[in-house]
């Protein structure tokens, strides 16, 4: 939870010079967008979201002139209006819901604006840089319940993760205790020592950084890059491991570890980079326990393109994903990503050889689902929610605790000891050291949410 002293900075905060109502919107009424964040995923994304019929892009906001005008021309043919600065564009009274894709440490104040401005949101992943972020935007939602708030993890659009989730809850893998997730990709060594330079024409580099260090501009901070520094965002972790433990806790009913255990470190990556390039976590909640695994220097395959008969995971076949999830049951195995899952029997099971002389579960055969990329379905979704009332499928707080858990991953790993986690307060318990990576101090202006100087 926000600490009193978080809470006065949060509340004390000046509201918008005008904000305006949220405009309700008809079954076939014209969905007017903001996109704030104009770079690869954000305009990805709203691909999918101009192919419904009716939605359009009338604002396309970003630090960098240069990320606007192109989106502008992708998404609107260059009719929309191109504004730099997320504050003065949330003045204006010409769209009716927020796309908010800026890094992650530029999420938290454009969500809680975008809020109070009376727009609807959607929010990409990890809902803040940090945890206090987090719950930040999750008591702001709280606070403006008419507006829509969908969090962009969406595997909870993807109707083959949902056949994964009812089998494990009916019990056609029988007991599910271990569960492991991974992002493995091929880095190469990392990031390279690359001089500061002066910011290139038509960038806001203070804008940019908002609650971040103050820094010289270095390309290597900017653009797909930035996600290799903690300052702006935490690893591969809080970025695909989000979507991955969101699924998680969508087909194992839980959401709150008790404990969470780090290790890794840089031992093959030089260069800029201040993130291990081998991380693994271990999260025990109430009935299982969850692995997680960060490699940085083998991909297994890339971007669900796959390998024929490699094994990984106990069992061959095509399915080495550089990036998902394996939930091992005593009567069989599923492993999954975004687009698609295998079912592997246990062979134990079936022969008797275990002994127990109990039922085995239902039998199950191999098999291969190919799924839909979600993506475009849960932009859909999004619409959805706008015109029709459809409740959304990941809200400010399912995203937070989904995000909560790639943080708290990095939390073990710098204070460099397991943790107890208080999942109703949000802390550590009785660790001071370990609590202080919760948040940040943020730089003023820009402290909206920020650890205090001392604690």
């Amino acid at each position: 939870m926000l600490s009193s002293v978080h809470r006065r900075r949060f509340l004390a905060s000046a509201a918008l010079t005008a904000a305006s109502a949220s405009r309700v919107l008809g079954a076939n009424d014209r969905v007017r967008l903001a996109l704030i964040g104009c770079g690869g995923r954000g305009t990805s994304v709203a691909r999918h979201m101009v192919k419904v019929p009716n939605v359009e892009y009338t604002v396309l906001c970003d630090c960098y002139d240069q990320q606007s005008a192109k989106a502008n021309q992708t998404l609107s043919g260059g009719k929309g209006a191109e504004v730099q600065d997320f504050r003065r564009a949330l003045e204006r009274s010409d769209f009716d819901a927020v796309h908010l894709a800026t890094p992650d440490h530029g999420h938290v104040i454009p969500a809680i604006r975008s809020l109070e401005a009376g727009k609807h949101l959607y929010c990409e992943k990890p809902l803040g840089h940090n945890i206090l972020e987090g719950r930040a935007i999750v008591e702001a939602s709280k606070k403006h319940p008419k507006q829509v708030f969908l969090t962009g993890t969406q595997h909870r659009s993807a109707p083959h993760l949902a056949e994964v989730e009812r089998m494990v809850r009916e019990g056609v893998l029988r007991d599910v205790r271990f569960v492991k997730v991974w992002n493995y990709a091929n880095l190469g060594h990392g990031l390279p020592q690359t001089p500061d330079e002066p910011p290139p024409a038509g960038l806001d580099w203070d804008l940019y950084l908002g609650p971040a260090p103050l820094v010289p501009f270095n390309r290597k901070r900017f653009l797909s890059s930035y996600r290799g520094f903690y300052d702006y965002a935490g690893g591969w972790i809080t970025d695909f491991g989000v979507h991955r433990f969101d699924t998680v806790h969508q087909i194992m009913g839980q959401d709150r570890p008790t404990t969470v255990s780090a290790t890794g470190g840089r031992f093959l990556t030089e260069g800029m980079s201040d993130q291990p390039d081998i991380l693994q976590v271990s999260y025990e909640y109430p009935g299982f326990v969850l692995s997680y695994e960060t490699i940085n220097n083998n991909a297994f395959g890339s971007f669900a393109r796959t390998t024929p008969g490699a094994q990984m995971h106990g069992a061959r076949g095509q399915f080495d994903r550089p990036n998902g999830m394996a939930f091992y049951g005593s009567n069989g195995l599923v492993v999954a990503d975004r687009l698609g899952y295998e079912v592997f029997p246990e062979q134990q099971a079936r022969s008797g050889s275990l002994g127990s002389g109990e039922d085995a579960g239902p039998a199950l055969e191999q098999r291969h689902v190919q799924g839909e990329e979600p993506s475009a379905l849960h932009a859909a979704h999004f619409i959805r929610c706008l015109r029709e009332s459809e409740r959304p499928r990941s809200d400010a707080l399912t995203g937070h605790r989904s995000s909560l858990i790639a943080h708290l991953g990095n939390v073990s790993y710098k204070a460099g000891r397991k943790i107890w986690w208080d999942a109703e307060k949000e802390i550590c318990l009785e660790d001071r050291q370990a609590n202080r990576y919760l948040g940040r101090v943020a730089r003023a202006p820009w402290d909206l949410v920020s650890l205090p100087e001392t604690s």
